[in-house]
């Protein structure tokens, strides 16, 4: 069988390989959808620029009757990140091809798909974390947090936002396979794991999607609101296990000796940047059957079935992010 550069598929098998991958990848995709979106170019440099207008200041002075004022001239402030790749491959043997009942090939195009969205969503969760504007449920320092998130720390770090000009985010990623947008209505979003759903669910004044009305959910993983924060949550936004207090405080303990922190990231409009995992150039799929004898491998006893795919993601506004580190009850009521 002759090879493309996608290996034993053509180009609409490839295509068709990266909407399957892409459909089973959209679920574990969170982060992505609330930043400032780039889509990945091809046959271009390793860099890609996030660009945007400086915002004018006000302009305090009268004008005087006839006298035209002076004029002013827009400026843009450019971030260039490096792009990296990500890629794997699943081997496949002649004898699981031969006698397995099960669809391997789709399975492993499943399998990839999910691969690619964990793999983007960890790095730009790496980014994201690394922001410099921290709060504490408790003390002054991650190892000190032995609290729950609360309501008095969440408009803490809104206040912060507003004083900072944080603008509420209006539009987000859909949630198909392709590229696009679609307004929401003008919210600060919080980021963190599913572990904290019980305790943020306790929040004075925490409002469940379920009880929203006209509202319209952002996606799946939303959970509900409190005041102008909407929380989503995904198991993929990981604690900083035993990294808390050693006074337990009744938290989750991964290692029965310190509290897990968990970092909830709140941000507005434009705070960070990625490249997104949409649209046909956004995987590239690879798929090599078994039973094809080569040099490599004269009896044709292996195959493969591979992604890869540039990627990157970058903190623009540190004063339009904020991050709270806070414990999680063990036992909720």
């Amino acid at each position: 069988m002759s090879q493309t550069n996608y290996g034993h598929i053509g180009n609409r098998t490839a295509a068709y390989a990266v909407a399957e991958m892409l459909k089973h990848a959209e679920p574990i995709l969170v982060l992505q959808k609330f930043g400032m979106n780039k889509t990945i170019p091809t046959n271009r440099t390793d860099t890609i620029k996030f660009r945007r207008p400086v915002p004018l200041g006000p302009s305090t002075t009268p004008l005087t009757e006839g006298v035209t004022p002076t004029s002013q001239r827009m400026s843009y402030e450019d971030v260039t990140v490096t792009l990296e790749q990500y890629g794997n491959v699943i081997e496949i043997t002649d004898k699981v091809d031969d006698v397995s009942e099960d669809p391997v090939l789709k399975d492993a195009a499943m399998l990839s798909g999910e691969q690619a969205a964990s793999t983007v969503e960890k790095v730009l969760y790496g980014e994201l974390i690394g922001g410099t504007n921290v709060y504490y449920a408790n003390g002054s320092s991650r190892n000190a947090v032995n609290e729950k998130i609360s309501l008095g720390l969440q408009r803490k770090i809104t206040r912060s936002l507003k004083a900072q000009k944080a603008a509420k985010i209006t539009r987000i990623l859909s949630g198909s396979v392709h590229y696009n947008t679609r307004p929401v209505e003008a919210a600060y979003i919080a980021f963190s794991h599913t572990d904290l759903e019980s305790d943020i669910r306790g929040m004075a004044g925490f409002i469940p999607v379920a009880e929203y009305g006209n509202r319209q959910p952002l996606c799946p993983e939303e959970i509900g609101s409190v005041e102008d924060v909407r929380y989503i949550l995904s198991p993929e936004l990981a604690a900083f296990e035993n990294a808390g207090s050693s006074t337990l405080n009744g938290m989750i303990s991964s290692g029965g000796t310190n509290t897990d922190v968990y970092p909830v990231i709140y941000v507005g409009k434009e705070s960070y940047g990625c490249t997104v995992l949409k649209g046909k150039s956004a995987l590239e799929p690879t798929v090599i059957n078994p039973n094809t004898p080569s040099k490599s491998d004269p009896l044709g006893q292996r195959g493969f079935v591979g992604w890869k795919t540039w990627f990157a993601g970058v903190r623009l506004n540190e004063t339009w992010m904020m991050r709270a580190e806070v414990a999680v009850t063990a036992n909720p009521a």
